[in-house]
């Protein structure tokens, strides 16, 4: 596999192996992992690891993912009672760099961001952007292993420029089928040389069917399959009937969609995205943008009023605290015999 490299940690006995097994699960042009195979995660109760828990989600019905963007909102959806969340690679570059997705966050900023959301409940699933991978294919591998080790438990890999924009913004541009391709191998090898056989999920996203045609989007979908993409991600799918009509091209490969108010796809609820066979239905924006209308509100109250009692809407720091998991530490706390929070 020319231009792919394993990792240098390993010994060369081991890497003999592992890429003797990918040269033979990529033979004809197709990967195929048995470990994998979606049948070997329908059955038994749910993991505590949550790349296999992921894997088991996929496998059973589906699967609703909040997009979160700092602590407070994934201390929310998690409240909620969602068991699975989307770290939005729009709502990470807002929240953390106060800038647009326009390819300015890094796998720094991408990576710290998940191993904070990753810890909060370490056994619910984070799905994470990870834009282009930040880089060629040896970049590409390297974000692949450090969000596995930031505790996420799964990614989707685009193929747009590096200059990239978000999904629901015009004037997208995207790279060659082989380039895209070329993504998801390096994702997939890296994810199958990780030590204790990965249950990493790799999520092929295409940006190209607003540009293209859907067609092409289909297209490269499948190509992103058969070099082992887990899930097939098509970007701005505009009708409900080429929603369904991709679903239908790519099976029995799952189907993400992106659902944005005012973006490019239509405002599907999670029903009407299942009735058309979409698998991941994830709301990217949907803990920012209502995050911005509240704030907004409760600033120019604030500065109107000069008092914040109207948007603290009868929350005390306490009850605050409590949704941030006051209790949990409470509790552990007690348990370990201290007695720092007895009273509180």
């Amino acid at each position: 596999m020319p231009g792919f490299e394993l990792p240098s940690n390993i010994s060369s006995t081991t890497r003999a192996t592992r890429l003797a097994a990918v040269q033979t699960e990529m033979n004809n042009g197709v990967y195929y992992n048995a470990r994998l195979d979606p049948k070997n995660y329908l059955e038994g109760p749910l993991s505590m690891n949550p790349a296999t828990r992921l894997r088991q989600m996929l496998a059973r019905p589906g699967i609703i993912a909040p997009g979160i963007c700092d602590g407070i909102s994934a201390r929310c959806a998690l409240e909620a009672g969602f068991n699975c969340l989307y770290q939005s690679g729009a709502a990470t570059t807002a929240s953390r760099l106060g800038q647009p997705d326009v390819a300015i966050a890094t796998l720094n900023d991408f990576v710290g961001a998940a191993q904070m959301v990753c810890s909060l409940d370490p056994t619910v699933p984070v799905i994470a952007d990870a834009d282009t991978g930040f880089g060629g294919p040896v970049n590409v591998a390297r974000t692949v292993r450090q969000y596995a080790q930031a505790g996420v438990a799964g990614m989707h890999i685009e193929d747009q420029v590096q200059t990239k924009r978000c999904g629901h913004l015009v004037g997208k541009q995207v790279v060659s089928r082989e380039e895209f391709v070329t993504r998801i191998r390096a994702a997939v090898i890296a994810r199958d040389s990780i030590t204790g056989d990965s249950d990493f999920v790799i999520i092929g996203r295409t940006d190209s069917a607003q540009i293209l045609g859907i067609g092409e989007a289909i297209t490269r979908l499948r190509l992103a399959a058969d070099a082992g993409a887990d899930v097939c991600f098509i970007e701005g799918v505009k009708t409900a009937e080429l929603l369904e009509s991709t679903v239908a091209a790519l099976a029995p490969k799952p189907v993400l969609v992106n659902v944005i108010s005012g973006g490019l796809t239509p405002s599907f609820t999670v029903q009407e995205a299942e009735a058309l066979g979409a698998k991941i239905i994830i709301f990217s924006l949907v803990s920012c943008v209502a995050m911005v209308h509240a704030v907004r509100a409760a600033m120019h109250s604030l500065k109107k009023t000069g008092t914040d009692f109207t948007s603290a809407q009868g929350m005390d720091p306490k009850a605050f605290f409590e949704v941030m998991g006051l209790n949990d530490i409470i509790e552990l706390d007690k348990q370990a015999g201290g007695s720092a929070f007895q009273v509180i």
